[in-house]
């Protein structure tokens, strides 16, 4: 495959950048989308040339790494995916592609095609903690009774991989849909009620202070979201702030 790619290059946060135009060919349609920039990048390096910079880690679609816009789409063409999951038969030969890094306040670019996501670390630091009863009366976490749709939900939240493309995705860069997911896998569970009311008020305040938006449920996190993280954490989260600002 021949393809044009045009990348947004940026030395470093206090640069405005651009978009460069870089044409790559002999792509393998089986090739991911990360080892297709890793080729672009080798020919950079031989050339004499900077590589393009862009964040990866496992290339399992764990980590939440590879935060990448791709024509328009957080992670690309494909839905329920990381952009290290992508694959170039996705796409067809002499095709022109776009990549930009993710684009929000909160989210400031550091080179080329990485962001600073560590507001992300921040919330949840300020979630807290769990309590554990250390006194020598301990009961083991596997002996609590749990309804099985209670754990499914606080599981199905906690795939959070944290790569922001919710926040990517929203018109008004909200980040509601990775908080809500930190707080339900928690707010779900019962070894999580000690600290329910203090960890979503902080969570909250964070996620605000850090200049995130605000949520529109237009749901377009939801639709790019990786794991398929639902709407429906970000009713728990409202509900779960609601009532802690009543007892607060």
């Amino acid at each position: 495959m021949n393809l044009t790619l045009k990348i947004w290059r940026q030395k470093d946060a206090n640069d405005k950048g651009k978009i460069v135009d870089y044409p790559v060919s002999g792509i393998s349609p089986d090739m991911s989308f990360l080892e297709m920039l890793d080729v672009l990048n080798q020919e950079l390096i031989e050339k004499g040339e900077s590589p393009v910079a862009f964040d990866h880690d496992c290339r399992e679609g764990i980590c939440g790494t590879c935060s990448l816009y791709i024509n328009g789409r957080a992670h690309g063409p494909a839905t329920k995916i990381t952009a290290c999951q992508l694959h170039m038969r996705s796409f067809k030969d002499g095709d022109t592609i776009y990549i930009e890094p993710w684009r929000a306040k909160a989210f400031p670019v550091i080179k080329d095609l990485i962001v600073d996501r560590t507001s992300f670390d921040r919330i949840q630091q300020a979630g807290g903690f769990i309590s554990v009863n250390t006194s020598g009366n301990t009961q083991d976490a596997n002996a609590i009774p749990i309804e099985k749709e209670n754990a499914d939900k606080a599981f199905d939240a906690a795939t959070c991989i944290g790569c922001g493309a919710c926040v990517a995705s929203c018109k008004n860069s909200s980040a509601m849909l990775f908080v809500s997911a930190k707080v339900s896998q928690f707010a779900l569970l019962p070894q999580g009620q000690v600290e329910a009311t203090d960890r979503v008020l902080n969570m909250v305040k964070q996620m605000d202070e850090e200049g995130f938006g605000n949520c529109t449920n237009t749901g377009a996190c939801e639709v790019e979201c990786p794991k398929g993280i639902s709407l429906e954490n970000i009713a728990r989260m409202n509900r779960e702030y609601l009532a802690a600002s009543f007892k607060g």
